[in-house]
């Protein structure tokens, strides 16, 4: 199996969430293979830099030698790289060894402000790296520092890319997300511009996200894609990595690299557990429980955001005689209303990522409180109307705003329906064979 070799020419973050450290961590989700050429170690945080430590010339030119003599590169991306020096070692190297899939992200500022260069290496840079760059990746804040402009708005984002373009890079990528509004990257390549578009995220911790988004370019060039496939991609690992930021630290925390290894990995089981479920369900004889609508049981995956991340049955769970039966194996994407509730339900508490619906009757009702289950209503008399209208969304709101009133998550939430709503009793947990047992449970206090 031939892997995509990614070379990271970067500092090193001791708080593990930039520099070298952030990209072999993306170059590893991404499916690559990492390797590294140190230019300064830091003592950092999530607080700041408290100290800088360049490695010697000669040792990085020995990094190069080591890695590219055996190994080799199929693409490359540059990072921290502080003196005029080190940039001119780095470039003799890149020449030496024909490195062409080339990523250039001028970091010059860190998350907390210290400046990680001195002021003649900025020259050096536009001068001895920026033509030899495939891509470059600055910043507003590092776009005005290589161009002397100053960039408010979207269209000085274009300018300043066509300027960055004079310096003989093959293509640029400013980056928006220092700006209001929506994260907007441009991208340029010297024929057309191209603004790659994601909704903010709120969060402070985005350390690491340069970082992050440059090795992700680097990787998707390493497999071959081309540059605009390469930063669809890396757009959407970073979007995703912020999203599941970490609350690290005391100050701005990193991103999340793992997030997407994590789903996938946790993809099968999900499957696999919602099949186990559904096997008790049968043999449970549960029937009786079964709404006119029919049941669905839905299991999220850990990072879940999207109807996409959580898994149901299609075709729903189905009454037959005593018992329920699965008309398909379960699969993701296949239920809207599932999944509202459980993403709903994880924005409160993460760990619940498991509901099932049931029959709604006061008996049910008295024997979840019976069975010691917390629980917990709705009444649709309160949905907005605009809500009401809006297809799928009843139930988000209905569940929403039980769990807005708790500082828990309960195991219960029913409504007694509406006009043209169905009543409906909510089983919720933290994965499908827990949400199982307690509809069995259920199912066998009110056969009695």
């Amino acid at each position: 199996m031939n892997i995509p070799r990614v070379l990271t020419i970067a500092g090193s973050d001791s708080g593990g969430g930039a520099g070298i450290q952030a990209d072999v961590k993306t170059i590893t989700a991404m499916g690559c293979y990492g390797m590294t050429v140190i230019t300064a170690l830091t003592a950092q945080n999530t607080i700041g830099v408290q100290d800088i430590h360049g490695v010697p010339l000669e040792f990085i030119d020995r990094q190069f030698e080591s890695v590219m003599s055996d190994i080799g590169a199929d693409a490359a991306k540059t990072g921290m790289l502080a003196t005029p020096e080190v940039v001119a070692v780095v470039a003799k190297n890149i020449d030496r060894y024909g490195i062409k899939r080339l990523v250039v992200d001028p970091v010059m500022i860190a998350k907390g402000g210290a400046s990680l260069l001195t002021g003649d290496a900025r020259n050096s840079i536009i001068e001895q790296l920026l033509p030899r760059a495939m891509v470059i990746t600055p910043n507003i804040p590092e776009a005005e520092v290589l161009t002397g402009m100053k960039i408010t708005n979207r269209d000085q984002m274009m300018r300043a890319a066509e300027k960055l373009m004079e310096y003989g890079s093959k293509a640029v990528v400013v980056k928006g997300g220092h700006a209001e509004g929506e994260a907007v990257d441009i991208f340029y390549d010297g024929v057309e511009f191209v603004a790659l578009a994601h909704p903010r995220i709120d969060t402070k911790n985005t350390h690491g996200t340069g970082c992050t988004f440059s090795a992700a370019i680097a990787s998707g060039l390493a497999a071959d894609m081309n540059i605009i496939e390469a930063l669809s991609e890396a757009k959407d690992f970073v979007s995703h990595a912020i999203s599941h930021a970490m609350a690290i630290g005391q100050g701005h925390g990193p991103t999340n690299h793992v997030a997407s290894i994590v789903n996938n990995r946790e993809a099968i089981r999900c499957i696999e557990d919602l099949k186990r479920a559904s096997i008790m369900l049968h043999r449970g004889r549960c029937g009786h429980i079964i709404p006119e609508v029919q049941s669905n049981l839905g299991y999220a995956l850990p990072y879940a955001k999207t109807h996409s991340d959580v898994a149901a049955f299609p075709g729903r769970l189905v009454r037959l005689n005593e018992h329920v039966v699965r008309v398909k194996d379960p699969t993701f994407g296949a239920s809207r209303h599932i999944a509202n509730i459980i993403l709903t339900v994880m924005r409160h508490d993460p760990s619940y990522r498991c509901v099932m619906n049931i029959w709604y009757s006061e008996e049910i009702v008295e024997a979840c409180h019976k069975l010691g289950m917390t629980v917990d209503s709705f009444s649709r008399d309160k949905e907005p109307e605009d809500t009401r209208l809006s297809e799928g969304s009843s139930l988000e709101w209905g569940t929403g705003h039980v769990l807005d009133g708790r500082d828990d998550i309960p195991e219960v939430i029913f409504d007694r329906g509406g006009q043209g709503k169905e009543p409906m009793v909510r089983i919720l947990g933290r994965n499908p064979i827990d949400v199982a047992d307690r509809v069995l449970a259920v199912a066998e206090a009110v056969r009695k």
